[in-house]
């Protein structure tokens, strides 16, 4: 990691930590009101304050950095937690391995890839997410919540917090398996991503064909980010 990358992902880290300090600790503070543009009436509420706290868990969580054993770590997970949603489809035994190493590794790789790990206050990792960023477009490459701890808002919080770390991105792009509900829910309903496009064997992804020997199948999902 150069220096550049890492005095950047420590100033990220650090913008993370004052967002949670301001969302679970100074939740009705004067800069609380001027960052997030809400009340300080509106932030004493009880329901604005406890949304603020139960979101600062997770947004003031990621964290960047990744040393060889956090990355082991969090490849392995993702792969379990992608596993976990190909294997509750598909019912039957089945050797395929939904996330490669190498897929892993090359999206790390990517030209303004960027790592991020979610954890909480005991410091344990609760799921993570690898995106790409170039210019006014990003790219989500993978994002995932470790199994045993899903359907609690950890994905959406960690994908709002990855918008708001980078607001230059106009247009936000990821794909996901045909067979994955959830992830197909998650994306469209929960994240305000739109299906674009539909890659089969019948129309391949061109940036990598030879995925689809079989019959798969793969949805595109873009977002495209209004600023006022």
């Amino acid at each position: 990691m150069s220096t550049l990358t890492t005095v950047l992902a420590i100033l990220v880290a650090l913008e993370h930590l004052y967002i949670m300090f301001l969302e679970t600790i100074a939740t009705s503070s004067e800069s609380t009101s001027k960052v997030f543009s809400i009340s300080i009436d509106q932030l004493k509420s009880k329901t604005i304050s406890t949304l603020l706290k139960n979101q600062g868990v997770y947004n003031g969580l990621i964290a960047v950095l990744l040393r060889e054993a956090q990355t082991i770590a969090m490849k392995e997970e993702m792969q379990e937690a992608f596993q976990h949603g190909f294997e509750s489809y598909y019912k039957e035994d089945n050797q395929w391995q939904v996330l490669p190493d190498k897929d892993f590794y090359q999206s790390l790789e990517a030209e303004g890839a960027e790592a991020y790990e979610a954890v909480n206050e005991d410091g344990q990792r609760m799921g993570g997410a690898i995106i790409t960023a170039n210019g006014n477009m990003g790219e989500l490459a993978f994002l995932y919540v470790k199994v045993g701890v899903q359907s609690k808002g950890i994905g959406q919080s960690i994908w709002k917090a990855i918008e708001v770390l980078h607001p230059e991105i106009e247009v936000w792009e990821t794909c996901t398996p045909y067979f994955d509900r959830r992830n197909i829910h998650f994306y469209i309903n929960r994240c305000g991503f739109h299906a674009v496009e539909f890659f089969n064997e019948h129309h391949p992804d061109p940036n990598m064909p030879e995925q689809f020997d079989q019959e798969d199948g793969l949805f595109k999902f873009e977002k495209r980010i209004i600023h006022d």
